[in-house]
């Protein structure tokens, strides 16, 4: 039977002679509230004893939550870092590539001008043998018609 504190307030004990109460009803009514003072006792502290797991399992919650946003940032920083890094790198070989498409370039406007040099220096050459070889067979032609 559940005592509460207005049961206390109204609880009677049947009068026996001469004015005295009734043990058996005092000691009655005195382990029924025990009873529910340990009952009451007993869940006050299952009741602290849970609020203290609650406690604890909250605090470890917010140094998880406390550690997963550092590591979140770290992350947000790492991934900014390698994102710069490789927009560095990506420039550095664009860089690269230009430089060495203009030596590329460069040498190809070279040898076309070397290649050219030579084309010419061939055709001067050209025309001073057919002239050298021309000259020849005119002499040969003298030659031969002052032989007859």
């Amino acid at each position: 039977m559940k005592i509460s504190p207005m049961d206390i307030q109204q609880q009677q004990f049947k009068g026996k002679m001469l004015g005295g109460l009734d043990p058996e009803d005092v000691d009655s009514f005195l382990q029924s509230v025990a009873g529910e003072m340990e009952e009451l006792i007993r869940e006050n502290n299952d009741l602290k004893e849970r609020l203290n797991r609650n406690a604890q399992a909250m605090a470890e919650m917010e140094a998880r939550e406390v550690q997963l946003r550092e590591t979140m940032l770290a992350a947000q920083r790492i991934t900014e870092e390698m994102k710069a890094n490789a927009q560095k790198e990506a420039h550095l070989i664009v860089s690269e590539a230009e430089l060495k498409g203009e030596r590329i370039v460069a040498e190809a406007e070279n040898r076309l001008l070397q290649l050219n040099n030579q084309i010419q220096e061939l055709k001067r050459e050209k025309v001073q043998f057919e002239s050298g070889f021309k000259a020849l067979l005119d002499n040969y032609y003298k030659l031969l018609a002052l032989d007859q």
